[in-house]
């Protein structure tokens, strides 16, 4: 696909008053379809799309997967994946700072890929509004970097509680910067204590190969993985 031939959508806010309902809804549609949606989250600058661009390589010769990049502007993101070789798809949010089950299902319609088995969605730069909404995603991933601190887990509980993954990134960085691993890692299972957290590094390469293989297991990858 040509950068011209981009596909953009411009998502229209939901009507619908009972999003818990409409998430589970569309959670059993695409488990019925055997499709893995992951919600992936963080704040900007964390590394989510340099984190996918990472994962491509253990990705694509095991699973058909694609990308929903959402912005409330820009292509830039979802014309890096393709790049890379990684369908994808941009949303527009008009301006919200979030996305929530009916506007997932828009660009779910929109990318009209069925025979993908995995799709990540990339949701909004921000560790508050989308933390508030149930996409429908079978997995929650939240990424903290290592330069933003080891208090984001105390400072915004309710990300790292609705987050099944925690991926810390960054870790090249680890000694130029005060990180207390031990208190963030108590911090994120105070608010979850079932929560999965893998190290990395996105541009090292370190960790990535264990996360695409947990990755790959949710997705129902095992005998790959």
């Amino acid at each position: 696909m040509s950068f011209k031939e981009m596909k953009i959508v411009e998502l229209k806010e939901s009507i619908l008053e009972d999003n818990d309902a409409d998430a589970a809804a569309l959670r059993k549609e695409l488990g019925e379809k055997g499709i893995t949606l992951i919600n992936l989250m963080s704040s900007p600058g964390s590394g989510k799309t340099s984190t996918l661009l990472a994962l491509a390589p253990y990705l694509r010769e095991r699973i058909k997967w694609g990308v929903m990049e959402a912005d409330i502007d820009s292509d830039v993101d979802a014309r890096t994946m393709e790049a890379a070789g990684i369908p994808a798809i941009q949303l527009h949010t008009g301006g919200m700072c979030h996305l929530d089950a009916d506007m997932t299902r828009q660009g779910l319609r929109a990318f009209g890929r069925d025979d993908l088995a995995l799709i990540v969605l990339e949701n909004i730069g921000n560790l508050v509004c989308p933390a508030e909404y149930d996409t429908g995603a079978a997995l929650n991933m939240t990424i903290l970097s290592v330069p933003e601190g080891d208090d984001k887990p105390a400072k915004y509980p309710l990300m790292y509680e609705v987050s099944q993954i925690l991926v810390v990134n960054k870790t090249d960085t680890l000694p130029y910067f005060d990180f207390d691993r031990e208190k963030m890692e108590r911090d994120a299972k105070a608010c979850n204590p079932d929560i999965r957290i893998f190290y990395i590094s996105a541009k090292t390469g370190e960790g990535v190969a264990e996360l695409a293989s947990y990755l790959l297991c949710a997705a129902g990858k095992k005998e790959e993985a």
